[in-house]
C-alpha cells in the first residue's frame, strides 16, 4: 500500500463542519505520524483508527490545532502500557507556547500526584528529528508571529505547509525534490493564512500543481477552489504518496 497522507479536517478554525486542520501520515495504511491534535480532528481520527495518535507533531498553538490535548492527556495517563510513551514532537520555540495553552494548569488531575507531561514523550525539534528511523525537517512560516508555527517536510514524499502567508523562498528549499505539498489556502487571504490569489501570485506553475489545499472556510469555498483547477482536500479523504527518499536509519 506503501505511503499515503489522510486529512482528518480540512477546515479553518470557523469550518466546524469541515473538520480541524490535522493529518496522518501512513505507511502502508497504518497511522506512521500525525501532524496537529484539534478537537474535531482528534475525534475524526479516533473514529477512523478506533484509538489515539501514538506520535504527533505540533505545528503551532491555536486552538483548533491543539484542542485535542486534555483527552489525549486522558487516554494516555490513564493506560499503563500508554503512559509517557507517546511521541510528541514540538519545535523547540513553540514548546514553551504549548505549556502556556495546555500544561500550565494547577493540577493535572483534582487528586493531584500528576504533571500533565507525564502523559507524554516531549521530543523537542529543531530543523530536523528522527521518527521510526526516517528524519523529517521542519522549517518556520509566516503565521502571527515569527518563530511560533512551522511546517514539516517528509524529503520525496510530504511537505505540510502548516498555517502560513505564501513562503516561497522556503518552498524552493524545502520542497525540491517532488513532494506533494498540503498548502493553507483559504479562497480569500488574510494577514494571517493565504488565499488564492496570493498562492497564485507568489508560486511558480509547478509548484501550484503539487500543491493540496486545506485550510479553507467552507464547502462552498473548496468547491470555488476546485472550480479553479486546484486538488482541494476533503475531509476523510486519502492522498497518494511517492517513497520519501528522506534519510534513512538501520532501523527503518
Amino acid at each position: 500500500m506503501g505511503w499515503t497522507l489522510r486529512f482528518h479536517g480540512v477546515g479553518n478554525a470557523s469550518a466546524v463542519e469541515l473538520g480541524s486542520p490535522m493529518a496522518t501520515i501512513e505507511r502502508d495504511g497504518a497511522p506512521w505520524l500525525t501532524i496537529d491534535c484539534g478537537g474535531e480532528g482528534l475525534t475524526a481520527y479516533q473514529a477512523h483508527y478506533g484509538d489515539s495518535p501514538r506520535a504527533l507533531f505540533v505545528t503551532h498553538t491555536h486552538l483548533d490545532h491543539i484542542a485535542g490535548f486534555e483527552r489525549l492527556f486522558v487516554a494516555n495517563y490513564f493506560d499503563p502500557s500508554r503512559r509517557g510513551r507517546m511521541r510528541l514532537y514540538v519545535p523547540a520555540s513553540v514548546v514553551p507556547l504549548l505549556h502556556q495553552r495546555v500544561g500550565d494548569y494547577p493540577n493535572a488531575l483534582a487528586e493531584g500526584g500528576a504533571n500533565f507531561w507525564d502523559a507524554f514523550q516531549v521530543i523537542p525539534v529543531g530543523a530536523a528529528f528522527w521518527h521510526d528511523g526516517l528524519r523529517l525537517e521542519t522549517f518556520a512560516t509566516r503565521h502571527h508571529w515569527p518563530e511560533t508555527a512551522f511546517g514539516l517536510r517528509l524529503r520525496g514524499s510530504l511537505v505540510w505547509t502548516g498555517d502560513t502567508r505564501p513562503i516561497p523562498e522556503a518552498l524552493a528549499k524545502f520542497a525540491d525534490a517532488g513532494e506533494r505539498i498540503a498548502h493553507d489556502c483559504a479562497l480569500h487571504g488574510n494577514p494571517s493564512h493565504s488565499g488564492i490569489d496570493d498562492l497564485e501570485r507568489e508560486y511558480p506553475r509547478e509548484l501550484l500543481e503539487r500543491c493540496v489545499l486545506y485550510h479553507y472556510a467552507s464547502r462552498d469555498d473548496g468547491d470555488a477552489l476546485a472550480a479553479r483547477g486546484y486538488r482541494v482536500a476533503r475531509p476523510g479523504e486519502t492522498l497518494a504518496l511517492d517513497e520519501p527518499t528522506a534519510p534513512r536509519s538501520e532501523s527503518a
